[in-house]
């Protein structure tokens, strides 16, 4: 039983909601574009238009989005945020993202 129940503890702390705030980019540039810069955003703006999909980088990970994030984040491509979401495995479920440091 308490090796099922860690096991399961485990499971949803996994699944969990949480907050993060990084930079998002695209899959092909990834952490290269963590500065957020307008030359950044550009780039990034341009790799999602052409079919690259977006990531989302914090610190040394990169993460991907599930595709129901897509619409949520479409207006910060380039952008530093604050996402409150969810993490399964190396993919993030957007609940809420907003600009990164604006209350």
């Amino acid at each position: 039983k308490t090796i099922l129940a860690v096991l399961m503890t485990g499971a949803l702390f996994t699944a969990s909601a949480a907050k993060w705030t990084g930079t998002i980019s695209d899959e092909k540039c990834g952490k290269g574009h963590a500065d957020a810069s307008e030359k950044s955003m550009k780039c990034v703006q341009g790799c999602v238009k052409g079919g690259k999909a977006a990531v989302f980088v914090v610190g040394d990970n990169v993460y991907k989005f599930d595709a129901k994030s897509a619409d949520k984040i479409k207006d910060h491509l380039g952008h530093k945020v604050e996402i409150n979401g969810k993490l399964k495995g190396d993919t993030v479920t957007v609940k809420s993202v907003k600009m990164a440091g604006v209350s």
